[in-house]
C-alpha cells in the first residue's frame, strides 16, 4: 500500500471511486472539474499501482480544516487504506498548525477509533456549510459531526518514517 500525493493521471480513478459513493448517497458527487481545481488537497492511495482509495484535506479557516470525499473501493476496505489515507491527512494538518479537523460522516465508528469525537453540528462555524448547499439532503441532513483534535501525537507519514 501506498499513500501520496494525487496526480493529475489518478483524478480520473478518484472521480470514479466518490461517484460510486455519492451514487449511494453517502457523500457529495464531485466533478472532474471540482477534481481538477483542488488536486493539490488530494492523496490517493494506491495497491499494485491501482488507485484503490482518496481523500483531500480542506482548510476552512485558521483553526479548523476538513476531510472530505473519503472513499475506498470496496475490494481494499477492511485493509486499512481508510486508516492511513486519514492518518495522513491528519500529520498534514498537523503540520499546517491548523487545531481541528472535521469529518461529516456516516461513519462514526471508523472515525472513532482514529480518535475523532462527536460534535454537535450547530457547534461549527457556518463557513462549513457551503458545499452542504448542493446536498439532496440540506433539509434534513443526517450525518454526524466529528471532530479530531491535532495537539495529540500522531504518527508520521511512511516516507517520513522511512526517512528518520
Amino acid at each position: 500500500m501506498d499513500i501520496r500525493r494525487a496526480t493529475v493521471d489518478d483524478v480520473p480513478a478518484m472521480q470514479e471511486l466518490i461517484a460510486q459513493f455519492a451514487e449511494m448517497g453517502l457523500m457529495l458527487p464531485r466533478s472532474t472539474k471540482s477534481l481538477y481545481e483542488n488536486l493539490q488537497c488530494f492523496i490517493v492511495g494506491t495497491l499494485e499501482g491501482r488507485v484503490v482509495g482518496t481523500a483531500g484535506l480542506h482548510v476552512l479557516w485558521r483553526d479548523l480544516a476538513e476531510i472530505r470525499s473519503l472513499a475506498v473501493d470496496p475490494r481494499a476496505q477492511g485493509q486499512g487504506v481508510g486508516r492511513q489515507i486519514v492518518e495522513y491527512l491528519l500529520a498534514d494538518a498537523q503540520s499546517l498548525g491548523i487545531d481541528q479537523v472535521l469529518s461529516l460522516t456516516y461513519q462514526t465508528v471508523f472515525f472513532d477509533k482514529l480518535g475523532f469525537r462527536v460534535v454537535e453540528k450547530h457547534t461549527l462555524p457556518h463557513k462549513i456549510w457551503k458545499d452542504c448547499l448542493y446536498c439532496r439532503k440540506y433539509d434534513h441532513c443526517d450525518e454526524t459531526a466529528m471532530v479530531y483534535y491535532t495537539r495529540v501525537t500522531l504518527p508520521m507519514h511512511r516516507h517520513e518514517v522511512a526517512q528518520a
